[in-house]
């Protein structure tokens, strides 16, 4: 749909320019324009009048008579004045032979563009902080950041992940004095980061009645900044078995990383970086603690130093974009990180550019909202929390219970059941806008009716039925459509380019998942309304044929922008 909206754009521009004399327009002008009508007997596209009426000192009632006068493009069937808009008709058979033509010519490549060529971008998100398993908060930075990914490199970037773990700071003085009190090694080689987390949930809450364990956990950390060797060898050791645990759930949602580097890596090149804020002279004391004052940006004071001299946040978020920048010369670096810490990146985002790098404005936020459960925040210390691995779990003992009582003969159904059960917790996610705040039901993530990942993939296995008991088709054939739903469905499969432009522009997965759903409503509606390997006429059996494998490519496409799998049976 995006090349037929783009070759009438520049029609009508050309055809307002003649219309009205002296009248600046371009193609790209009139493109940026178009929307999308709420009834589709209102056209396909639509171009709003009211926006050009300014510039052209007429009405848009009369703009749009004008316009459309005489207008003709051998890709509309008609196109329509209607109080000051121009509604725009596709002609069926033009957008059917070329999405569908496209569409099968093209096959994995459909959707694609290069925009990205070129150009790299480096992509942080997941990031857990090490020593703790997983838990559904964590699920929004994983699946939104990978799925971004895949969009970047849909769209024809080099791109870079990094998985910036939180390996540093004074959890592990507490991790480390729960340890050396009531941990042992043949306890956390049996229960692994589990046996982790119960150690620090214990330590919050003996610290409760002896504060002073606080300072024992300070002083711990203070040991391990030094370097002693006994605290660097269980750092170490926390943190080999908490990569392992991860790269199981990575495993799972079909994820993987090209660097594991964490805030640590980052010690030794933070010196540098407060130097350079110092030289930049927009480094000041107050109160013992060294700052970059904000207060003319309506910011409070982006904090490098505390009084003793150790580092923060921003003082390793700053270190780690500079790294990243002379290792891979981004051209964006995109952080995927919960809406709470959107101040905290304003802030260090600001003193890069004070400091006078000019990349500063390739450094992307990209926030999503908070995770709850019944309206409980999440926490590891007061134990308020869903482990992800068990959720995971779950809902893959549900699609195989669904499996055993439906279809119990089926072939891998324990690969099945692992695709559909850990897709079904996915699209959940994503099936939201990434800002919105969740309270998470475990009831509606595992209910399988409905617009939800089994259902998508249920259609995506349909579609591959057809194509198999069909032994073929001819893809040379001409078209012939006979139903209306045959038409709804080219022109929902013809939308897929833009909505992936839509969905990267926006750092929104959620517009691929909706338009999942779509996609799979106008299938099951032709499914429902039109006979297809039993239809008499061999033309427009093959027709449909044509059309089930488009739709089978687009769902594919789609699917793999947000890690969900492809069954063709369930």
């Amino acid at each position: 749909m995006q090349k037929i909206k783009t070759a009438i754009a520049e029609k009508l521009a050309n055809k307002i320019k003649a219309d009205f004399p002296g009248a600046e327009i371009s193609g790209r002008d009139i493109l940026s324009m178009f929307e999308y009508p709420p009834d589709p007997e209102m056209g396909d596209f639509a171009l709003p009048c009211f926006k050009l009426s300014r510039s052209l000192r007429r009405s848009p009632m009369q703009i749009a008579d004008t316009v459309v006068s005489g207008f003709e493009s051998p890709e509309l069937s008609r196109a329509e004045s209607v109080k000051g808009y121009i509604n725009l008709f596709v002609s069926n058979d033009y957008i059917a032979k070329k999405t569908v033509g496209d569409i099968l010519t093209l096959g994995d490549d459909y959707g694609k563009n290069a925009s990205g060529e070129g150009k790299t971008v480096v992509l942080d998100y997941s990031s857990p902080n090490v020593a703790k398993p997983f838990h559904l908060g964590h699920l929004g930075t994983t699946v939104i950041g990978h799925s971004l990914r895949r969009l970047f490199e849909f769209s024809g970037y080099n791109c870079i992940g990094v998985n910036h773990l939180g390996d540093w700071g004074t959890s592990f003085g507490k991790q480390i004095v729960a340890y050396k009190l009531w941990g042992t090694k043949e306890m956390i080689d049996r229960d692994g980061v589990d046996g982790l987390v119960t150690l620090y949930q214990r330590f919050h809450e003996e610290a409760e009645n002896k504060p002073e364990m606080y300072d024992d956990a300070r002083a711990e950390f203070t040991k391990l900044e030094n370097g002693d060797p006994e605290n660097t060898e269980l750092w170490k050791w926390f943190i080999g078995i908490s990569i392992e645990e991860y790269k199981r759930t990575y495993k799972q949602l079909d994820i993987e990383f090209d660097y594991y580097t964490g805030e640590s890596f980052y010690t030794d090149k933070m010196p540098a970086q407060v130097e350079k804020i110092r030289q930049s002279g927009i480094l000041k004391i107050d109160d013992g603690a060294s700052i970059v004052d904000l207060s003319e940006y309506n910011m409070p004071p982006c904090l490098i130093l505390k009084r003793d001299g150790s580092t923060l946040y921003p003082t390793r978020d700053i270190s780690a974009a500079v790294y990243r920048k002379e290792t891979f010369d981004f051209d964006k670096c995109v952080y995927v990180t919960s809406a709470g810490q959107s101040l905290h990146f304003a802030q260090w985002f600001k003193v890069v550019e004070l400091m006078g790098y000019d990349w500063a404005d390739r450094l992307v936020h990209v926030p999503y909202g908070t995770m709850s459960i019944n309206g409980a925040k999440l926490g590891t210390r007061s134990g308020n929390v869903v482990w992800l691995k068990q959720l995971l779990q779950m809902s893959v003992d549900k699609v195989r219970g669904v499996i055993d009582e439906k279809n119990p003969n089926l072939e891998n159904k324990e690969q099945v059941a692992e695709e559909v059960g850990v897709g079904a917790i996915v699209f959940n996610y994503l099936s939201n806008s990434r800002i919105k705040d969740i309270s998470f039901d475990l009831e509606g993530a595992l209910d399988f009716n409905g617009n939800t990942g089994p259902y998508v993939q249920y259609t995506y296995a349909r579609c591959c039925s057809i194509l198999g008991k069909a032994g073929g088709f001819d893809e040379n054939a001409e078209l012939t459509l006979t139903d209306a739903s045959e038409s709804t469905l080219i022109k929902t499969l013809s939308r897929f380019p833009e909505k992936v432009e839509e969905a990267l522009s926006q750092y929104e997965p959620s517009v691929i998942t909706r338009y999942i759903l779509d996609v799979a409503a106008a299938f099951n509606r032709f499914y429902h309304d039109c006979q297809i390997l039993s239809a008499k006429d061999e033309s427009v059996k093959n027709t449909r044929i044509l059309l089930t494998a488009a739709t089978k490519t687009v769902l594919g496409n789609a699917f793999g922008l947000i890690c969900l799998k492809k069954p063709e049976k369930i």
